[in-house]
């Protein structure tokens, strides 16, 4: 992989910023269990419940039964997502609101205790990524394979619906994929947010020998680096405004990161074009302000594309010529369709490890101060994991 001279890059970016850095079970008729934990834990389901805005309860909610096609988890580890935490301080993400007491969580992994009768993939015992949407299966998205644009589709932690920060959570066994005996719960958690990035670049094209600029590198502006350069882009930029996740950056192999922050426009897009020596061939823009929008779609070549990412806010004054004059492809992104697999295949094969993401961990009784953590800014973090196992311990190593 092409890699920037040091000295290069300060005299191509010195003009931009001079913060710049490098590289109850119960028994039903035609189920199989899994006697996992202590019969006094059985009969609890410890949950993390949003009633409204920053009022987060830890609540004993039933353990929910499952269907013929479901699976009853024990959850293992969920992480906080960006809009975990929009939920949380805002009661609402763009036409989402919380009207109701919700449990809040998407991104997790877990254990398979019980299967319905119907499954047929996955045993008791089994650990997974849990995928956490659940369609219809009979539209023409679904059938089309765009499963994730489903109207009737089931998004955990999206209003109305409940997500799995809790010890037991039930889901379509369809959507739990199985993990090798080389990936750990942690690992099966980051598959969430790295199926974001996988899909980012599916959808913006990204391929062999592109330059990809990454606006934002938080969360999945850092997956969506990870995953442009599994898909093999040869030169790598990501822009931000915190020095912490501008190194976190380097660590994961940018070519070039840069602290943009009070910088104009204008200077900005020079320089994204000094550094590269030409236009980005492709744009992934995590941020979602208009600026960044602004920005990416002023720097990226012309016939380009820029894959949308960011949901910071639903409307912006955008230079739209940029589009119509260059051909500058907008690409939408919305979650993920078939891009687990995917995930799982990359870090099982060793071209990457998600794990320098993490910064924080918690146990499920305290994921109240673990959202106080995501939501302020006295700590510099990632990634934050919660552990619903009860019997989780720090540094603990999961067995195969």
């Amino acid at each position: 992989m092409l890699k920037f001279l040091p000295s290069l890059f300060h005299q191509n970016c010195q003009n931009i910023s001079p913060l710049l850095s490098f590289s109850e079970n119960t028994n039903l008729p035609n189920i199989r269990h899994c006697s996992c934990n202590d019969s006094a834990e059985q009969n609890k389901n410890l949950s993390a419940v949003l009633h409204g805005k920053t009022d987060l309860r830890m609540e004993n909610r039933p353990i929910p039964k499952h269907g013929a096609n479901q699976v009853l988890l024990q959850m293992e580890v969920v992480g906080i997502c960006g809009s975990d935490v929009h939920f949380y301080l805002d009661g609402k993400l763009g036409p989402f609101v919380v009207k109701s007491p919700m449990v809040i969580g998407h991104e997790g992994s877990g254990t398979v205790l019980e299967c319905g009768e119907d499954v047929v993939n996955l045993k008791p015992g089994d650990k997974v990524a849990i995928e956490p949407q659940m369609s219809c299966k009979k539209c023409n998205f679904c059938k089309s394979g765009n499963y994730h644009l489903c109207p009737d589709i089931y998004f955990c932690a999206t209003p109305p619906d409940d997500g799995n920060l809790s010890r037991y959570y039930v889901h379509d066994a369809d959507f739990c994929h199985k993990l090798p005996c080389s990936l750990d719960f942690e690992h099966g958690t980051l598959m969430e947010p790295l199926a974001v990035g996988v899909h980012a670049c599916k959808r913006a094209e990204v391929s062999c020998g592109d330059s990809v600029l990454i606006i934002g590198s938080g969360p999945i502006g850092l997956v969506s680096l990870l995953a442009a350069r599994a898909y093999g882009a040869s030169r790598t930029l990501v822009l931000d405004i915190d020095d912490f996740k501008i190194q976190k950056a380097l660590q994961l192999g940018a070519d070039c990161a840069i602290n943009v922050k009070g910088c104009e426009d204008k200077a900005i897009v020079k320089s994204i074009h000094d550094i590269f020596g030409h236009h980005p061939h492709k744009t992934i823009e995590c941020c979602g302000f208009e600026k960044t929008f602004r920005i990416g779609m002023e720097a990226t070549r012309s016939g380009g594309k820029m894959a949308l990412v960011g949901m910071a806010t639903d409307k912006a004054h955008l230079p739209i010529g940029e589009c119509i004059f260059r051909e500058v492809d907008l690409l939408g992104v919305f979650r993920y369709a078939n891009d687990y697999p995917t995930a799982i295949k990359m870090v099982e094969s060793g071209i990457f490890d998600p794990k320098p993401l993490i910064t924080h961990h918690f146990k499920l009784e305290d994921a109240k101060k673990a959202f106080e953590t995501a939501s302020g800014k006295k700590e510099s973090f990632i990634k934050i994991m919660i552990h619903a196992n009860p019997k989780w311990q720090p540094l603990n190593k999961e067995k195969c």
